[in-house]
């Protein structure tokens, strides 16, 4: 089939790439490949310390994502002959106080098997760079992390000539009916297309002929520090803190670099605000007093693409056009599970009921009640209620 991708972000050129792979004709569309929250990503792979209550429909799709990441990466660096910092080093989850600690706690009555606790001194054996003011955690073997712009460096050099540097104004209709037939640009042209893949981010409402999807931005900035030669390695695992109820990653790079985020928030600053900045780098020297001895590479904010239940939105939305978009922050963990999904919803491929169900773009009417036709068949107009905000994270 002749298939058009829009949006070159991570979930996008993954569903191109997979699509490709399937024998199809694939032509990617977007100005600014990877420039959004693509490009803040710090890349943790992290189905475990990701839990959040409230969230239980989400887990599952977490875990088969990260099961999928080994193969995903190997066959990608495979092709094309580019790493893309995938690390299978284990995740520590660190506290201060005795109220990070009780959090961490139930975090492990929650995740069983799948974590260890550990002491302070514990922690420092593995990271003797830690300050002393972190009493305890976790550790937490199957968490990774991935270079989300190294993986999208990959799939654009082997999607190649396929991505056009052109923004998409509207989904082109046939006439008299609601199939997708193509897509028309900016600058008038028209592309035509047996199928029609928007994976646009927060920048698929700004489509027309794609049906009101609930999205909503949600920020959140990043720091990328650069660790001097005296004091590497600075840090060799993931470390994803709670500082006094705040959450803070570090994440360490191949190449010496450290990501440091994320703070989240709506509304207010759209762009890198300062408290939010101020408060990641000072919730990270107590965990990691060496950070203060670094250099600021960069800091940058992107909108991910909200949904109300934090669960993605893809699925068939009208014959012909399929949406992959509401991924907020687990849209690299996500990654391969998308990519795979969307293949198989264009080639017209069974979903499992329950996956399609949880990710129905139609799962929400106007008042977020439920009908048991949109979440049994996930094509309904209107599904499961939004769970809200989770009472515990360590995210």
């Amino acid at each position: 089939m002749r298939i058009i991708v829009v949006g070159a972000g991570i979930i996008g050129l993954a569903s191109a790439s997979e699509l490709l792979r399937r024998g199809h004709e694939v032509t990617v569309f977007d100005p600014d490949p990877v420039a959004g929250a693509s490009r803040a990503a710090a890349g943790m792979l992290a189905p475990t310390t990701e839990f959040a209550w409230g969230q239980d429909v989400l887990h599952p799709l977490l875990a088969d994502a990260a099961g999928r990441y080994p193969a995903f990466i190997a066959a990608l660096e495979g092709r094309t002959g580019l790493r893309t910092g995938h690390r299978r080093t284990a995740t520590l989850a660190l506290g201060v106080d005795a109220a990070d600690r009780e959090t961490l706690a139930e975090l492990a009555a929650r995740r069983g098997a799948a974590v260890r606790r550990i002491t302070g001194s514990q922690a420092r054996e593995l990271e003797p760079a830690l300050a002393p003011a972190v009493s305890g955690g976790l550790l937490v073997p199957d968490d990774h992390q991935v270079d989300p712009r190294r993986v999208a460096a990959a799939l654009l050099a082997e999607l190649g000539s396929r991505v056009r540097l052109e923004a998409v104004a509207a989904v082109e209709r046939e006439a008299g009916s609601e199939r997708a037939t193509g897509v028309r640009t900016v600058s008038g042209e028209r592309a035509d297309a047996d199928e029609v893949l928007v994976a646009a981010g927060l920048g698929a409402t700004r489509i027309d002929g794609v049906p009101p999807l609930p999205l909503r931005p949600v920020w959140g900035d990043i720091l990328r520090l650069r660790v001097p030669d005296g004091i590497r390695p600075l840090l060799t695992h993931t470390v994803r803190g709670l500082v006094r109820g705040s959450a803070v990653y570090l994440v360490p790079r191949e190449d010496g670099e450290l990501v440091l985020g994320a703070t989240v928030r709506e509304g207010g600053v759209e762009g890198v605000q300062a408290g939010g900045v101020l408060a990641l780098l000072r919730d990270a020297e107590r965990i990691l007093p060496g950070v203060a001895e670094c250099e600021i590479a960069e800091v940058l904010a992107r909108a991910r693409p909200g949904s109300p239940d934090a669960v993605p939105l893809l699925g068939r939305v009208a014959p012909g056009l399929v949406v992959a978009t509401g991924f907020d922050r687990h849209g690299v963990l996500l990654t391969p599970l998308a990519a795979e999904l969307g293949a198989d919803l264009i080639e017209g491929r069974g979903v499992a009921p329950a996956v399609s169900a949880a990710m129905d773009p139609f799962r929400f009417d106007g008042t977020g009640d439920a009908t048991a036709e949109g979440t049994a068949t996930g094509t309904g107009t209107g599904a499961a209620r939004a769970t809200g905000a989770p009472a515990l994270s360590v995210a």
